[in-house]
């Protein structure tokens, strides 16, 4: 019972970071389209606790999002609900099932994935609903050229950031009681996985410069 009122307790914590990464954090990208940190924060906490964590604290932040900052409604809870836990979900059901360094960065790769999949085919399906005067052709002929960059963006950032803040985060939340100390992956490779993450970052931040139209 103290393991699980933990856990939750956690689980609520991140949530509510989530949360406000996405009130203070929204880097507008193209369009109507702007990337938040939110799901880094998710998914960390699915690596620590598992694929449902990760899924309740996307339930969470979705819903309070609508019912306070968005302004799509509904539509857009959904939305950030599928990208979430496409993307969080996926990387911690793998992670959980190969718990080491391999299995978090093959966990983050099928979860980025995943998330571009997904979200391309749902930005198809949805975004003619509240995007006025789109048309679905319109749509089609958005998603190589604007949707999936941004999505394949997203993913990226997601993924370098979560490399680069998963060890931090842990060994903070590791002072404070909540997370026990063998939730962490073995690490041999940790210049390299920091190398790597800093090179998908610093290539990410220049996709978001060409989407923007600065270089």
């Amino acid at each position: 019972m103290k393991h699980n009122v933990k856990n939750m307790v956690l689980v609520a914590m991140l949530a509510a970071v989530a949360y406000l990464l996405v009130f203070f954090i929204r880097i507008p990208v193209v369009l109507f389209l702007s990337y938040e940190p939110k799901d880094v924060v998710i998914t960390i906490g699915g690596f620590l606790l598992g694929p449902m964590a990760a899924f309740a604290a996307s339930v969470v932040v979705s819903l309070v999002e609508m019912l306070t900052i968005s302004t799509t409604g509904p539509i857009g809870c959904v939305m950030n609900l599928l990208s979430t836990c496409s993307f969080a979900c996926i990387a911690a059901l793998i992670y959980k099932k190969r718990h080491n360094l391999a299995g978090a960065v093959l966990g983050l790769l099928a979860g980025s994935a995943a998330m571009v999949i997904t979200m391309l085919l749902w930005n198809y399906l949805i975004t003619p609903l509240y995007m006025t005067g789109t048309s679905r052709a319109d749509v089609a002929a958005m998603l190589v050229p604007i949707f999936l960059p941004f999505n394949l963006l997203k993913a990226g950032f997601n993924a370098a950031l979560t490399l680069l803040l998963y060890k931090p985060l842990v060994t903070a939340l590791r002072r404070t009681g909540l997370v026990e100390r063998k939730s962490s992956p073995a690490g041999k490779s940790k210049l390299g996985l920091y190398v790597f993450a800093g090179i998908l970052l610093i290539t990410c931040i220049l996709l978001l410069l060409v989407l923007q139209g600065k270089i």
